[in-house]
């Protein structure tokens, strides 16, 4: 590994004593769980215990299946005692991208969105990097850590799924961490976590958004209305990037008294995470990459101009909202 992999292992190390007990906190996805697995794994041995906790429920079926496969002990957040821990670290996210996160102030930030608030002991963001889980996978090597079946299952998992399979943002780091991984995981096990992404419950938002949808200039927009699960947008987008003739898809839903629009793109046109941040910051949270971003706005911040009962009024202020900004 390069000077610099090891110079970051270094001052990684030099924030932990062996006395600390360790939260590791994840908005859990797929390349939160890989990343905080890793940082468990370089902490093994190094400090009094480590925790990974979890500050959103987790609902969708290819994570659940990673957890479960991959034999991944989560805390989730309401159960949390703060007072247990002495060190803290985030990864995959920063403190201002959910109020759990602003609760804590991080020892350890390692991040591959762009920077908003990262205040820490340690930092390590690169927004260039497809996924944490390649950075993740730096630090393993650097330290001469071989990593276990699942946790290189996990991490390579990660960077599939955060990558698009390589179809979205990627450096050739992301390329030489998933080269690297593959001589260590199961395969089988890896598409058995892939193939579990979508749940019975989840095909009726499909037929809604099938039958809803409005399509302009290549621009597809859909609106689940209320859902259980946030991600449902998620896999719904990026179901319809798949179709010939569209260049995004934005598909919104309303969850825990909040507008959720997730952003998809073809990654050739206008930058998805700018557009997602001149179209919503002002109301609520918003940000990404170039073919990725996500907005989340309050129903407070907006309860004047939308009938929120209406889904039809709900879409048209929404693609309004974002028409202006493209």
């Amino acid at each position: 590994m390069s000077h610099s992999a090891a110079q970051r292992l270094s001052k990684f190390y030099d924030r932990f004593s062996g006395s600390d007990q360790v939260l590791i906190m994840i908005n859990a996805d797929p390349d939160a769980i890989a990343s905080a697995m890793a940082v468990k794994r370089l902490l093994w041995r190094k400090v009094a215990g480590v925790t990974i906790c979890n500050i959103n429920k987790i609902k969708r079926p290819d994570n659940l299946a990673m957890i479960r496969l991959l034999g991944v002990d989560l805390l989730y957040a309401g159960e949390l005692d703060q007072k247990e821990y002495s060190r803290f670290v985030i990864v995959d996210s920063q403190p201002d991208h959910h109020e759990c996160f602003a609760m804590f102030r991080p020892d350890v930030i390692i991040d591959h969105h762009p920077e908003t608030c990262a205040v820490a002991g340690y930092l390590d963001i690169r927004p260039d990097y497809g996924a944490v889980a390649s950075i993740m996978t730096e630090y393993l090597r650097a330290a001469k850590i071989k990593p276990s079946i699942k946790l290189a299952t996990g991490l390579f998992h990660a960077i599939k799924t955060d990558t698009g399979n390589f179809e979205r943002q990627t450096l050739i780091e992301d390329i030489r961490a998933f080269q690297y991984l593959y001589r260590f995981i199961n395969i089988h096990l890896a598409q058995k976590i892939e193939r579990s992404e979508i749940s019975i419950d989840f095909l009726k938002y499909y037929t809604k958004a099938l039958k809803e949808k409005r399509i302009r200039r290549g621009r597809l927009y859909a609106h689940l209305g209320k859902v259980p699960n946030p991600d449902i947008c998620v896999l719904v987008a990026d179901f319809f990037m798949r179709v010939e003739s569209l260049k995004w898809s934005f598909v919104s839903c309303i969850f825990d008294k909040t507008i959720v629009v997730v952003f998809r793109n073809d990654g050739i046109h206008k930058n998805a995470g700018r557009i997602a941040q001149k179209a919503f910051s002002s109301m609520g949270s918003a940000g990404g990459h170039k073919s990725m971003a996500r907005a989340e706005v309050p129903l407070g911040a907006v309860d004047s101009k939308v009938d929120f009962g209406d889904d039809k009024r709900v879409l048209k202020w929404i693609i309004n909202c974002i028409e202006k900004r493209l």
